[in-house]
């Protein structure tokens, strides 16, 4: 027998939401199971953004530096940011450290002018980038990498922003959440159950790297 060839199989909200009601035992019969299972899909996407880093949500970001300008409003879908340089014309990058909110306020002259060094990321409904030292060229440019917000299950026939690696672990924590609502008796096996997939793709999701260690060896004269 012939293989299939394909490797595009998903799901969209609509088969999810099916799915999970299956495993609590129940059948989506109003337009209100439907819902409030969207509902809670989206609260599930807000909790996986708190349970650590996301890979596929990691975007690319650029923001145009202007001379004397030390703070950067953001859009409110940038939930973190990971890395931030800043690229002068000849394509050359420096590296910025990120500081916190109390080494920002301890910095003794914050006009300090400059090619920035330092960043601030003010984790606001709507973040705020701020820069020290403040930029004296208005040539350069800031590059990062963020975090973006996982998108909205709006639509039952919308597919979901997550790569297929996450289908199981979604709609195992889908089926826990309307289990909370409306199978009790279900809870505790399908909490389980969501945090071991969800625990299984959280480890796939990873950056691998080769690791070289190199021992610093000293030696003691006597």
């Amino acid at each position: 027998m012939a293989t299939s060839g394909s490797r595009d199989f998903d799901i969209d909200v609509g088969e999810i939401i099916e799915e999970s009601y299956e495993r609590c035992g129940l059948e989506v019969r109003t337009g209100y199971d439907a819902r409030t299972a969207r509902r809670s899909l989206n609260l599930m996407f807000a909790d996986w953004a708190n349970r650590g880093l996301n890979l596929w949500t990691v975007t690319a970001g650029t923001q145009a530096l202007t001379s004397g300008t030390a703070s950067y409003t953001l859009t409110s879908n940038i939930a973190d940011l990971l890395e931030v340089v800043v690229r002068n014309t000849s394509n050359v990058d420096l590296p910025l450290t990120k500081i916190s909110r109390g080494d920002y306020l301890n910095l003794t002259n914050k006009t300090t002018s400059g090619r920035p060094t330092q960043y601030f990321f003010d984790r606001q409904t709507t973040p705020v980038l701020t820069l020290w030292p403040t930029p004296n060229d208005s040539t350069e440019t800031l590059v990062y990498y963020f975090v973006n917000r996982i998108q909205d299950a709006d639509t039952l026939q919308n597919t979901t922003d997550a790569p297929f690696r996450f289908l199981p672990c979604m709609v195992a924590g889908l089926s826990y959440y309307i289990a909370l609502k409306k199978a009790p008796e279900r809870v505790q096996l399908l909490k389980t159950v969501y945090e071991e997939e969800f625990q299984r793709a959280a480890d796939e999701d990873e950056d691998r790297i080769s690791l070289k260690l190199q021992p610093s060896i000293s030696y003691l004269r006597v």
